[in-house]
C-alpha cells in the first residue's frame, strides 16, 4: 500500500513552525534561526515530504527540471563528480534532473536538445557540448543555457578552472625536484574547439603553461617531449592507450624524459600501466603528474594531480542556471582555482 505524501501542513505542524517558515527553509530565503531550521529540516526528513512539483510548476509556468548534457561519462569519471554536485545542488533546490550523454555526437547532443525542449526543462547545463551550434538552439527556444568546463559558445554562460594556472604548477613543482627532461603529454590544440571570447582552448592554456614554466627555468622543451593528441577514445572499452602510446614512444627516445606531465588522469594513468610493464620505477626511475583528480588517490603509486573542484564546477553551475531562471543577474563567467596535490608519484630526479 502506497502511503499519502506528506503536506506541507504537517511539516509546519511536526516542527511546530508555521508554514511560511518551512516554505522559507525549503528555498532558502529569508532569516530563519538555525534551531527553526533543524526542526523543519527534521521534521521533512521524518515526513519524507516532497515539494509538489506540477503544482509549482502551475503557479511559476516552471517545470523545475533541468536538462544535463554531458560527454564521455563512461570513460572520464570528471565528468561523473560533475553531474553528481549538478544534481545535489538541484535537490536541494527542489529542481530535478534530466541527464543526457551525447558521447561526443553532435547529432545524438541535438537529439537530446530537442529532448530537453519537448520536456520544457527550464535550463539546460553542457558539460561539454559536442557542437557549438547545436547550444544556440536553445537560445531560440528561449531556454538558459550553462558551460561547465569549457567555454564554446557565444551566448551560453561558463564556469571553468584557470587551466594556465594549474599546469603552470605542475612544471614548478617537477622543476623544483630537479627535472630538467620533462615530457608533456595532452590534448592537441588543433583537435578541440577554443573559447570563442578568449581565442584559447583548454588544450592551448595548459601547453602554453607548460613552455613558459620551462622557459622560466631557463629550460627549452626538447620537440619529441611534446606528445599531443586526444585524451581517450570515446568508443573504446579500456581507457588509457592514449597515454600507454605516449609513454612507450617517449621512454623509446635517446634521451627519455626523467618527468611526465599527463594533462588528463586518464592519459597519466596510460603512462603509469607503460611504465610499470617497462619495469620503471615511479618515481624512482620517472615521476609522473596528472590532470583533474579524478582516480589518482586509487592508482598505484598514488598520482601527483592538478585537482579540478569538480563539486564547485557543478554547484556554481547550476547556481548559475537557476539565478538565470529565476531572472537574476548572472555573470558571464566564473573561474575557479585548482591546486597541486602531491602524492607518491613524483620525486626528486634520478
Amino acid at each position: 500500500m502506497i502511503s499519502k505524501a506528506a503536506t506541507l501542513l504537517e511539516v509546519a505542524r511536526l516542527a511546530g513552525v508555521s508554514t511560511a517558515t518551512v516554505n522559507r527553509v525549503l528555498k532558502q530565503q529569508g532569516y530563519i534561526s538555525d534551531d527553526a531550521r533543524q526542526k523543519v529540516l527534521a521534521a521533512v526528513a521524518a515526513t519524507n515530504y516532497r515539494p509538489n512539483v506540477v503544482a509549482r510548476g502551475l503557479r511559476t509556468q516552471h517545470t523545475y527540471t533541468i536538462g544535463l548534457m554531458l560527454t564521455a561519462i563512461t570513460v572520464n569519471p570528471l565528468f561523473v563528480g560533475v553531474a553528481h554536485a549538478v544534481e545535489a545542488a538541484a535537490i536541494a533546490a527542489g529542481y530535478r534532473v534530466v541527464i543526457f550523454n551525447h558521447g561526443g555526437s553532435a547529432s545524438h547532443e541535438r537529439h537530446g536538445i530537442e529532448t530537453f525542449i519537448a520536456q520544457r526543462v527550464d535550463a539546460v547545463l553542457f558539460c561539454t557540448t559536442a557542437s557549438p551550434e547545436n547550444a544556440e538552439i536553445l537560445v531560440e527556444a528561449g531556454i538558459p543555457a550553462i558551460e561547465i568546463e569549457r567555454s564554446l559558445t557565444e551566448t551560453a554562460r561558463s564556469v571553468r578552472v584557470d587551466n594556465y594556472v594549474g599546469a603552470r604548477a605542475a612544471v614548478d613543482h617537477l622543476v623544483a625536484l630537479g627535472h630538467r627532461r620533462i615530457a608533456f603529454v595532452g590534448g592537441d590544440p588543433t583537435i578541440y574547439p577554443r573559447d570563442l571570447a578568449r581565442q584559447r582552448s583548454v588544450e592551448d592554456d595548459r601547453l602554453a603553461a607548460y613552455r613558459d614554466g620551462m622557459a622560466a627555468h631557463g629550460l627549452k622543451p626538447m620537440p619529441d617531449h611534446v606528445r599531443l593528441g586526444t585524451y581517450y577514445d570515446l568508443d573504446a572499452e579500456i581507457s588509457g592507450t592514449e597515454g600507454q602510446q605516449h609513454a612507450n614512444a617517449l621512454m623509446a627516445l635517446s634521451e627519455p624524459p626523467t618527468a611526465i606531465f599527463a594533462t588528463c588522469d586518464i592519459l597519466a594513468t596510460g603512462v603509469l600501466q607503460s611504465l610499470y610493464r617497462m619495469g620503471k620505477r615511479v618515481p624512482q626511475d620517472v615521476s609522473v603528474v596528472g590532470f583533474d583528480d579524478t582516480i589518482a588517490a586509487y592508482l598505484a603509486p598514488e598520482l601527483t594531480t592538478v585537482a579540478q573542484p569538480m563539486a564547485d564546477l557543478g554547484r556554481h553551475g547550476f547556481d548559475m542556471a537557476l539565478a538565470a531562471i529565476e531572472g537574476r543577474e548572472v555573470p558571464d563567467e566564473i573561474v575557479l582555482k585548482t591546486s597541486l596535490v602531491i602524492r607518491d608519484s613524483t620525486g626528486p630526479a634520478p
